[in-house]
Order: structure tokens, then C-alpha cells, then sequence
């Protein structure tokens, strides 16, 4: 079984004045997205909005009718306030189907203010939270970070070990000197998670961006510029190497190491070095 997986590097609108131009866009850019047959379609971290307090508006109802008009499943950025905390906000990403909002994922790592907070893109009382959930599609279960995130290995292998087999890794900004690292670490967590990996980052200006979808045996696809990117992704591939156990070629039917969610995981050890936990 496959599906076909979209990351979206966009120009994006930060003025609050002109944020809501990025639900139009998303909504050309999923039509098109669509027609290239993606069912599964990534935009960045925050996009399309809201960046900066008062938190006053959601995208998930235009999401919603892009999702049941075109029948895929859409990843966006959608910061959303503190329940009896107006005044606060938790940074948000959501999985909208063709039948509407299927579930909301809201950054646990680094602990709050952070860089949201009077930051020079988002500028908003940032709440971390402590859930880490794993959504169910037609395709396979899927699950959500955020950013830099992706340093923060354990959070990957607990979506992993919750089922899921797509890890979208949507991204803010420009990533300047880290880069190299960064384009690293998302390809890692796959191959050490046996799950593919999506990334996209927002397009300020002339600035180049960081867009991948990596398999645990290959980078299918990855781009600094603008754009819509697709890769086929192969979940019986994955679900067989999950399955499989280590061999010694060569030559091996594999290009990266099977069954490291079984045969290479021992959660014993945790707990004899991190007894406190």
C-alpha cells in the first residue's frame, strides 16, 4: 500500500493586517497538491496562522472544506489559546480529513515563553503542553511534531512506538547555520524509527527553505526552494521492516536496520538508569 505525501514550501504573509491571505493560498496550493494525486498534505509550522496575539482567528474551518472538497488530509499550523487562559496560546498543529478536524497536536518541548513570545515572526504567550498523540488515517497512523522538535529524539520513538508510520516535522523559519544539522536529524528519524518524515518550512522573503520527505533507506525528495513536493510513500516497506529481523550480507534486502522497534528496544534499560522517572 502507498500513499502519496505533500510537503509545501510557501511564501508566507505575517503582517496581521494579512495573514488571512495565507488561507487563500493554501487553498490554491491544496487544489494543486490534489491534482498531483498527494492524499496527505504538509504545510509549515504556524501556516496558515495565526502568528501574533490576540489569537483571533482559526483556520480550521477553511482547512475543512479544502480537506472534504478535494478528499485528502491536511497538516497545518493553527495556534490556538488556553482553554481559561485567553491570554496564553499553546503552538498548534491539525489533522483535517474529508469528514472535518480529526485531532490537534500541541508542542511539548521547550518549556514556555521560549522564542514565541515578543519574537520578531510569532508573538504570543506560548504554553507547552504534554501530549503526544497519534492519529489514525485510511493510510496508517500518523503523528505530529514541531520544528526543532526534531532534537529531541525520544519524542520521535514514542510516535514510532504508538503506531505511527508518517512523522510530520513541520518547520518555521530559515534555519541559517544549523541547516546541515537540521537536514540530518530529519532523515535520522527515520531511519531510526522505521517511519517516513516530512518537513516544509515558511518562505519570509529571499531567504532558501527546507523541504524532505525522508524514507528509512532513502531521501525521496528535498528542496530549498518554493514549492510543492510529493513522494510516493510505501507503507508496506515499512511495515516489512518493522516485521523483519537483522541480517548480515552482504547482500542484504535492506538498506537500513529492520526491526529496531522490537529487536533494538529495551525499555527495561530506561528504567534501571532513570529510576526518578
Amino acid at each position: 500500500m502507498g500513499v502519496r505525501v505533500a510537503a509545501i514550501q510557501t511564501r508566507t504573509f505575517l503582517e496581521p493586517d494579512e495573514q488571512r491571505e495565507n488561507i487563500k493560498k493554501a487553498a490554491e496550493h491544496v487544489a494543486e497538491a490534489a491534482a498531483q494525486g498527494a492524499k496527505l498534505i504538509c504545510f509549515p509550522e504556524t501556516y496558515p496562522g495565526p502568528w501574533k496575539a490576540p489569537l483571533s482567528y482559526s483556520p480550521v474551518k477553511s482547512l475543512e472544506e479544502m480537506a472534504s472538497r478535494h478528499g485528502v488530509y491536511i497538516v497545518a499550523g493553527a495556534n490556538c489559546p488556553v482553554p481559561g487562559r485567553p491570554e496564553m496560546g499553546y503552538c498548534s498543529e491539525v489533522l483535517v480529513g474529508p469528514k472535518g478536524l480529526i485531532g490537534r497536536y500541541n508542542r511539548t518541548i521547550p518549556k514556555g515563553p521560549w522564542i514565541y513570545q515578543g519574537g520578531r515572526y510569532w508573538d504570543f504567550d506560548y504554553q507547552e503542553a504534554d501530549e503526544l498523540p497519534v492519529f489514525d488515517t485510511p493510510f496508517c497512523k500518523v503523528g505530529i511534531l514541531i520544528c526543532s522538535e526534531v532534537y529531541a529524539p525520544e519524542l520521535s520513538r514514542i510516535l514510532a512506538l504508538k503506531g505511527a508510520e508518517i512523522i510530520f516535522l513541520p518547520a518555521g523559519i530559515c534555519k541559517y547555520e544549523l541547516h546541515e544539522t537540521w537536514r540530518n536529524l530529519i532523515w535520522s528519524r527515520a531511519i531510526e524509527n522505521l517511519a517516513y518524515t516530512v518537513t516544509c518550512q515558511n518562505i519570509l522573503g529571499a531567504e532558501h527553505g527546507l523541504a524532505m520527505i525522508c524514507s528509512p533507506e532513502e531521501i525521496l525528495v528535498e528542496s530549498t526552494r518554493p514549492g510543492i513536493f510529493i513522494a510516493e510513500c510505501d507503507l508496506d516497506r515499512i511495515r516489512w521492516l518493522r516485521q523483519e529481523s537483522d541480517a548480515y550480507g552482504p547482500p542484504m534486502p535492506f538498506r537500513t536496520k529492520p526491526g529496531v522497534l522490537r529487536d533494538w528496544f529495551r525499555p527495561e534499560i530506561y528504567r534501571r538508569n532513570f529510576p526518578q522517572w
